[in-house]
């Protein structure tokens, strides 16, 4: 069967088999997808059998909640971030700081407070290194941004995420920290550790399958974001990660990798009021102003809530 055949099967499938009034977006994005994917089972000779398995496998997928982990580890979620950034630098935006995945791990409700937070509970301070992360938020020409909204997240020790984990306190490693005055944020946090996709998951299975790993650096989530600008989505990684150029879900990115600077001098101990050297990053977020010229930064998705 040639491609002209099947778009006349599809749209006979899907536009013309409608009796009451349709969505005409849903239906021209359906009409398009059943068509691209018809086209792929032709070209390729897929099986029936073939065909099932892959329904099957997207059913585990879905009821194992790793659709999303799946969308990041196939580039899904990286393209999405390309298509932003060239609709931004058409609009005329540039210098701000890089956006990258949000991955499907956030949870809204994260504790706030004003200048600076401390994430951990404390739990893994016998195993883990003490950091202090700070910098400003600052607008597109320089300007400082205070009561700018600087949502911060990330992994425990074990790779694992407060909510999904039942075993960490509520809102562990999440906080949501207002800018003060000058713009300024911090917070007191362990330095994370990178980990991989659940060995035994759908998402591993398909990634074993390509040839793959499902590592992922050690990172740190945020959303920034200020009335007037648009929401900036990225993280950063943790400098000296084995896999900081090799992230399974392609989220590493040239000016995210801020150094990491180990502070042991005893005045600065007794400053942060801490007894034993700690690790101490320093990074700025620039935000773009409001603009029509480009596709509004927001996204929505289904997120989990406390």
């Amino acid at each position: 069967m040639n491609h002209a055949d099947i778009d006349t099967l599809v749209k006979n499938w899907i536009v013309d088999a409608a009796d009451r009034p349709a969505n005409p977006r849903v239906q021209q994005v359906v009409t398009r997808l059943m068509g691209d994917l018809c086209k792929a089972i032709e070209d390729l000779d897929l099986s029936p059998s073939e065909v099932w398995s892959g329904i099957a496998y997207m059913s585990a997928a879905g009821a194992a909640n790793e659709l999303g982990l799946l969308a990041a580890g196939l580039g899904l979620e990286r393209f999405l971030d390309i298509r932003a950034d060239e609709a931004e630098a058409r609009a005329g935006l540039a210098g701000g700081t890089p956006r990258t995945i949000e991955g499907p791990l956030y949870v809204a409700g994260a504790p706030e407070s004003v200048g600076f937070a401390r994430l951990d509970d404390g739990s893994e301070l016998d195993r883990g290194e003490v950091l202090f992360m700070q910098g400003t938020v600052f607008d597109q020409e320089g300007k400082p941004l205070a009561g700018a909204k600087v949502e911060v997240w990330h992994a425990n020790l074990l790779g694992n995420y407060s909510f999904f984990d039942q075993t960490q306190s509520d809102f562990n490693l999440r906080r949501t920290i207002v800018t003060d005055e000058n713009g300024r944020y911090g917070f007191r946090s362990i330095v994370p550790k990178g980990y991989g996709c659940p060995p035994d998951g759908s998402t591993q299975q398909l990634l074993d399958l390509l040839g793959r790993h499902g590592q992922r650096p050690a990172h740190i989530h945020f959303f920034v974001s200020a009335p007037g600008h648009r929401k900036l989505t990225t993280q950063i990684n943790i400098d000296g990660d084995e896999y900081l150029w090799d992230d399974f879900a392609f989220a590493s990115r040239e000016g995210l990798v801020p150094p990491v600077t180990r502070i042991a001098e005893p005045a600065e101990l007794d400053a942060k009021r801490v007894n034993a050297p700690f690790a101490s990053i320093d990074f700025d977020f620039r935000l773009y102003r409001d603009t029509a010229a480009a596709p509004s930064p927001l996204v929505e998705r289904a997120r989990a809530a406390a």
